[in-house]
């Protein structure tokens, strides 16, 4: 194995030179992808695979070569700076090094769990890693009841009093199962609340601290629990609105038979997070709680286009574009709920899209000065767009048209979401062309910046379709010397020609002398087997989600 450390082999640079030795798939490159994305292949599907052993050869290979804590380093620094897409392959990695025989290893991993475990649900489905690891010894030692120790002692107590009341159990685990096998012991009082309130609820939390004089940390965490418990009895409409207001109690912990009235819905309106009022806006006007013209309907649509709002919530574009077309569907995917589409909440989402959020959330976030690489992207209509896409449920118009509009108004941003890809590529880079294909032609995407989304969606639906050959746009490129650094597919064909992508690219490398990157995204495939495994520069994505939204954005950067 390569002696130079683990960062120095993940930061190979993309150089314009040609040079298929450093291109191949090294151990580290292999380890990226599963800490990234939770495969080691040049695939990522938006329907997650089970974690195993056997899918993490090249995790093994590091800790088993003595590098354990390098892999525990670059498991924590993906994670923080936001590359790790998902998290449970990353959870997944710590337990096998916390299961190692190394004992330095065990530690590293142990010492950042509270820092990667932000959530009760990734705890539990650390622990649960560990568990189904487990090799004939117990797996509580010392180590780690001390870790999940500190997990619960490092939180304040209200924080904690709300965390473990919106998420009591999940992978098989709860909060009280972890509080016995790792012996809590609370290091303050408002944490010591929450820990018997947890073992030995509210009438264990009321014997202990009910008549007693508290200080006044702890009477604020008592007062949320004693208004958590209200809340669950109660039978007086007026009283739980009242709790909800006092304590910004939240949907999940409320009970399903109080979300039945309409007043405890306009109740949890006024601080409900951003993403549980962007997935309920159907049934929030199916239900005339939002009714049309109502204060609460201009409360909402604030909210929805408030820029900084959505920044704090971390909102990801495509996920705007999800709950916009759900929304605009009229109907639930699977339920039966149908709801007639208020007009100001459209327009509100179409322009937290496409105008007022969209540029700046993806000039907020970016990682990295423009990259100077030449891309072309390329979008696939020779057959029809009305596909639902495969990991979402938005149709590949939907999300064809969202690429082309913000390629051509949003700019500055190679750095984040599907829509971002044609947008990295229009202003970010100027030398980026942005096409259309079908029938062995290319045509440029009349698309421009003062076009609304529909307008954009009207635009690719009328082009006409023919046979796909996803070759297509490589070979254009070759013969009309069109130096490329990226290019990027996206088909929702299943059939793509007689030629092969990936051989059409390494000829055009050839040619060309550059390693161009190419990224095919079969936007309804279950499967997909374009890219050639054992070359870096090649990725397939099948379906599309906010998720490969990032995994583009990692690959083309050069983080894979």
């Amino acid at each position: 194995m390569d002696p130079a450390s683990l960062p120095e082999q993940l930061s190979v640079v993309n150089e314009q030179v040609l040079n298929s030795s450093s291109r191949s798939v090294t151990a580290a490159v292999s380890l990226r992808r599963f800490l990234c994305y939770g495969s080691e292949s040049a695939t990522y599907s938006t329907k997650e695979c089970a974690l195993g052993i056997e899918n993490a050869l090249a995790l093994m290979q590091f800790i088993e070569g003595g590098r354990g804590c390098e892999v525990v380093d670059e498991i924590r620094r993906l994670n923080l700076e936001g590359h790790a897409v998902r998290r449970n392959p990353s959870l997944f990695a710590l337990a096998v090094c916390s299961q190692h025989a190394d004992c330095k290893t065990r530690q590293a991993a142990l010492r950042v769990l509270k820092e990667l475990c932000r959530t009760p649900v990734q705890l539990f489905t650390f622990v649960q890693y560990k568990k189904e690891l487990k090799q004939g010894s117990g797996m509580w030692g010392r180590a780690l009841r001390r870790a999940v120790t500190d997990w619960y002692n490092s939180q304040d107590g209200m924080s904690l009093a709300r965390t473990v009341t919106k998420c009591k159990h999940r992978a098989g685990w709860s909060h009280q199962d972890l509080l016995r096998l790792s012996h809590m012991k609370p290091t303050n009082d408002t944490v010591a609340v929450v820990c018997k309130y947890i073992t030995k609820g509210w009438k264990g939390v009321q014997e202990t601290y009910g008549d007693k004089e508290n200080s006044d940390d702890v009477q604020k965490v008592f007062a949320y629990l004693e208004a958590m418990e209200k809340a669950k009895h109660s039978t007086d409409e007026q009283e739980l609105i009242h709790l909800i207001e006092e304590q910004r109690l939240e949907k999940e912990q409320i009970l399903t038979n109080h979300l039945k009235s309409k007043e405890v819905w306009k109740a949890l309106l006024k601080e409900m997070p951003m993403a549980v009022l962007l997935k309920h806006l159907g049934k929030l006007t199916a239900n005339k709680v939002l009714a049309a013209g109502s204060p609460d309907v201009a409360a909402v649509c604030e909210r929805i286009q408030d820029e900084s709002a959505l920044k704090k919530a971390k909102t990801h574009p495509f996920n705007i574009l999800v709950a916009s077309e759900n929304y605009k569907r009229g109907h639930g995917k699977r339920s039966k709920l149908k709801w007639e589409p208020d007009g100001d909440i459209v327009q509100a989402l179409d322009c937290a899209f496409c105008k007022k959020y969209f540029s700046e959330y993806c000039s907020e976030i970016a990682i990295v000065e423009p990259t100077g690489k030449r891309f072309l992207v390329a979008v696939d209509i020779s057959s029809s767009l009305s596909s639902v896409t495969h990991g979402s449920s938005i149709s590949t118009v939907a999300v064809a048209a969202a690429m082309c509009l913000v390629s051509d108004t949003a700019a500055n941003i190679l750095k984040s979401s599907y829509a971002t890809v044609k947008s990295v590529i229009a202003q970010t880079e100027p030398d980026a062309q942005i096409v259309v294909y079908s029938e062995g032609s290319i045509l440029p995407c009349a698309v421009s910046s003062d076009m609304t989304f529909m307008q954009v969606a009207a635009q690719l639906i009328k082009t006409p379709g023919g046979s796909t050959d996803c070759a297509l746009p490589i070979t254009w490129a070759s013969e009309n010397d069109k130096t490329v650094d990226v290019f990027i597919i996206l088909t929702n064909n299943q059939t793509l020609g007689r030629e092969n992508p990936a051989d059409t690219l390494k000829t055009y490398r050839q040619k060309s002398g550059v390693f161009s990157k190419l990224i095919v995204c079969g936007l309804i495939a279950n499967s997909l087997s374009i890219a050639d495994p054992e070359d870096r520069g090649m990725l397939d994505i099948c379906g599309f989600d906010s998720q490969a939204v990032d995994v583009i954005r990692n690959f083309a950067l050069d983080v894979i």
